[in-house]
């Protein structure tokens, strides 16, 4: 079985190697593919009963249950592609799986430091994947019933009982609700599996509302539902590893696994995690009620760095409540606090408009929805990058709200209500209203600048470091991320050559006759390059756009190379074996369109074989494109690829012509 993150060419990749290579070995061999048009060559259950041994070279959690009592061994997908042969001999005295989600020991490839460092990574995206839907339509629907049906009281904002408005909010505090249980269950999932679902979702609410629940004086917040999620994945895997009778084993993965991982979990939350989170926090809030006659820039920069520092979680409330206790006697604390309540979601969605290149489609819709949550204070909106990069947006949002909080501070700003942002102010519960907004402006902007300069600094390092691991995670889907116009270029003998012995209307599709139709038409005499002019990959990137506007297909070149170059700095399209394939998903190519283009000394790519690119192709498709054209062309050219002599045949052929020839065998 062969998958890649978002299963398209590494995925294809695989599977052609490690067929090709038990047809030389002389074995029988069927591979099941899990990539992004569904799985395909589906393993039967007569298909595993027959087999001697199970090879998984995937880079994304797969269902393993089926495979109980087979010798399987788990590696990269990488390893499918460089050493297949040495896979189909290791497999042959791989550990047996004795079920479940978790595999036997030893069968995996390379289980270091690095491996668990990367297995912890993709559970905690896991989580942020799932928690963001929750963070959205309950800021959402929290935001819009504030703004149309709220009203500003001495208790907060509140709305009329039994209103329009009122349930609207109270839909919208429900997604909030199981926004942390959802975040630390899909963290314990993807380590655990089901079972480890029920005790990481209910560790999520022991985080959440641990006040509420049993009556502790503080919740952890996101902070601790990641803590709960990872305890929960890893106790899973614990428990399974122990022996237990046969007549057992059918019900530890529905009762007994669920059962005690979740008694577990819950006591040593409550009864260890819970009873010294409650003692710091009662303490800090003692503190700082001890420093109200401090300076107000000290006190504001405090207020705003616990504020900022966990977006609704146990800081963030003892810092709010000191400052609502406060209402009536001195509001300028409150004053200080709604300055930086705003100030994370705003300052995120702030830094994925400046530094787009830097963020994924997912992060960059999810910041728009932050920014109008910032609006109506809902400083949760920021929660999902914290997560995502804890070790840089934390910090920056710390810095954003303490400037906001100082400034804030300084300015003698007051707030007579308990909630923050933009919105409390048209309520008129602000005093000092030019320098709040001041102060929102000042800190998001800090925010924002500083999130984008330490990722860009991790970004460079990861470049520079760790270029070959970067590969190994190729395709976080087909880019529409944009970033700054880059690469060079001219139009100038951007030309195809040969282009006129063979001329093909590029507005046919399939049924189109002349020359041989390769990939249903959308690669042509126009689109074919037998040298680049191009000497680098940014210049190559830009000369095949350029070559693909010849058609008459593409809108804005320089948007198509925006969005081509962001998704290489997102992972590299080098392949490895002398092939790259640059892809841009963007509604600036009107119809699917696809180049192919020679480069004889080969252009640096980033592969993770070390071998330049030779063989490039460029996909472009439209953002509507119909089905999953782009994602079978990917598919189609990443197995043939893996032929020797059709890329040998590739690249000797002499000009356009003989290259159409070649390319028509892709069927």
């Amino acid at each position: 079985m062969t998958a890649c993150p978002t299963g398209i060419a590494h995925t294809y990749m695989a599977a052609e190697k490690l067929a090709q290579a038990a047809a030389a070995l002389g074995i029988e061999m069927k591979v099941e593919t899990q990539g992004s048009i569904g799985a395909e060559n589906v393993l039967s259950d007569n298909d595993v009963r027959e087999a001697d041994g199970i090879i998984i070279a995937a880079d994304k959690d797969v269902a393993l249950d089926r495979f109980a009592g087979k010798k399987v061994l788990s590696v990269p997908v990488a390893d499918g592609i460089h050493r297949p042969e040495q896979l189909i001999e290791q497999v042959q005295s791989a550990a047996v799986h004795t079920g479940g989600h978790g595999l036997p020991a030893g069968s995996g490839g390379g289980a270091g430091g690095g491996k668990e460092r990367s297995a912890a990574y993709k559970a905690l995206m896991n989580g942020v994947s799932h928690m963001i839907p929750f963070v959205v339509v309950g800021g959402l629907l929290l935001a819009v019933s504030i703004a149309l049906g709220g009203h500003s009281t001495p208790k907060g904002i509140e709305f009329d009982k039994d209103s329009f408005w009122f349930y609207v909010n109270t839909l919208g505090t429900l997604g909030f609700k199981l926004m942390l249980p959802i975040f630390s269950g899909y963290i314990a999932f993807a380590l655990g599996d089901r079972p480890a679902l029920v005790p990481g979702m209910i560790g999520g609410f022991l985080a959440a509302d641990a006040v509420n629940i049993y009556g502790a004086d503080a919740n952890a917040g996101f902070l601790g539902a990641i803590a709960t999620g990872f305890l929960a994945g890893y106790l899973v895997l614990w428990i399974r590893k122990v022996k237990v009778p046969k007549f057992v084993q059918p019900i530890m993965p529905i009762i007994v696994i669920p059962i005690v991982s979740t008694l577990a979990l819950g006591l040593f939350y409550i009864y260890v995690i819970g009873q010294p989170i409650s003692w710091v926090f009662t303490h800090l809030t003692s503190w700082l009620n001890g420093m109200t006659g401090s300076s107000a820039i000290v006190l504001g920069a405090l207020i705003g760095l616990m504020i900022a520092f966990d977006m609704g979680g146990p800081v963030n409330k003892t810092a709010f409540l000191v400052a609502v206790g406060l209402i009536g006697t001195n509001n300028a604390v409150m004053g200080m606090a709604a300055a930086a309540i705003p100030v994370m979601p705003l300052g995120q969605g702030l830094a994925t408009l400046l530094r787009r290149k830097l963020y994924t489609d997912q992060e960059r819709e999810t910041g728009i929805a932050a920014l109008f949550m910032g609006f109506f204070g809902i400083s949760e909106g920021a929660i999902p990058f914290a997560a995502a990069r804890p070790a840089q947006v934390i910090p920056a949002n710390m810095l954003g709200g303490a400037v906001a909080g100082a400034v804030a501070g300084v300015a003698g700003v007051t707030d007579s209500v308990p909630h923050g942002g933009p919105i409390v102010s048209l309520f008129g519960a602000v005093g000092g209203a030019a320098m709040f907004f001041v102060a929102i402006a000042i800190g998001t902007a800090v925010t924002a600048l500083t999130t984008n300069a330490l990722i860009d600094i991790k970004e460079r390092k990861g470049r520079r470091g760790e270029a070959g691991a970067a590969a190994l995670v190729p395709e976080p889907a087909l880019a529409g991320v944009a970033v700054g116009a880059g690469g060079a270029g001219s139009a100038a003998g951007a030309r195809d050559q040969g282009a006129s012995a063979l001329s093909v209307q590029t507005s046919e599709r399939p049924g189109s006759v002349a020359p041989p139709e390769v990939l249903s038409g959308y690669l042509t005499a126009q689109t074919v390059k037998v040298q680049l002019a191009s000497h680098d990959k940014d210049a190559a990137i830009r000369e095949m756009a350029e070559m693909l506007a010849s058609t008459g297909n593409v809108r804005d070149v320089d948007e198509l190379v925006r969005v081509a170059l962001a998704r290489e700095a997102q992972g590299t399209t080098g392949l490895g074996e002398e092939i790259a394939i640059p892809h841009a998903k963007t509604d600036a190519v009107s119809v699917p369109t696809v180049g192919f283009a020679r480069s004889a000394e080969g252009i640096e790519w980033g592969s993770l074989d070390g071998t330049r690119a030779k063989l490039i192709f460029m996909i472009s498709v439209p953002e509507a494109a119909a089905g999953d054209e782009h994602l079978r062309i990917l598919a189609l050219l990443s197995r043939k690829l893996m032929d020797n002599g059709f890329r040998g045949r590739l690249s000797g052929a002499g000009d356009a012509a003989a290259v159409l020839e070649v390319l028509g065998e892709i069927q």
